[in-house]
């Protein structure tokens, strides 16, 4: 008999819209998770979410885990055993206003922390996991030997380092631009069947 552990899985989608790869992307993971998980979604540009982090002498940054601002999303967070992140790479990287928002909501004494010594930090998400799922259009080969980036620092830097968060999977679609339909629709099968083993 097949036992289905039920998840609280939550989706971070980083795309202006949903008439895309990257919406196709979403849909293939909606349509396909087990229905007996609980989902909940930000869709950060829909919520119109605001990157610009600001503090000063009255509003510290080591507070930043107390903002009302952000509280709905750190209690997302909190709320999940399993995030997933769909986003396309820009420029190398996260776009900006997911970057914004992991500066914001994974915040020191929410996400992490530090002793006194200030050098090792403590891992305050511990236990949960997570999956990234990016496109871009550089040639697979380039992104993975050469350049830096490409989820992989949001994959080891920020949630496995910092965060204690085991990511499970990195799942790249490259060369998006000279990619045929039928490599497209490879790739949302690929993810079909991921979606469906979660």
């Amino acid at each position: 008999m097949l036992y289905i552990i039920v998840m609280k899985i939550l989706i971070i989608y980083t795309y202006p819209h949903h008439n895309s790869l990257n919406g196709a992307i979403f849909d293939a993971v909606i349509q396909n998770l087990n229905n007996e998980h609980d989902v909940k979604i930000i869709d950060l540009y829909q919520e119109h979410f605001n990157p610009v982090l600001n503090f000063d002498k009255n509003n510290k940054r080591r507070d930043l885990f107390l903002s009302t601002e952000t509280k709905k999303y750190r209690e997302a967070i909190s709320w999940s055993n399993h995030l997933i992140f769909i986003f396309p790479i820009w420029w190398s990287s996260m776009p900006a206003i997911l970057k914004g928002f992991i500066d914001k909501v994974f915040a020191q004494n929410f996400a992490y922390s530090y002793d006194s010594n200030k050098i090792i930090p403590h891992k305050l998400l511990h236990g949960k996991t997570a999956s990234i799922i990016v496109t871009h259009d550089t040639p697979q080969f380039i992104a993975k030997y050469i350049q830096k980036d490409y989820g992989k620092i949001l994959k080891k830097q920020i949630l496995e380092n910092m965060c204690g968060i085991r990511v499970n999977a990195l799942i790249s679609f490259p060369n998006v631009r000279k990619s045929s339909l039928k490599r497209r629709a490879n790739f949302l099968n690929k993810i079909k069947v991921y979606a469906k083993k979660l």
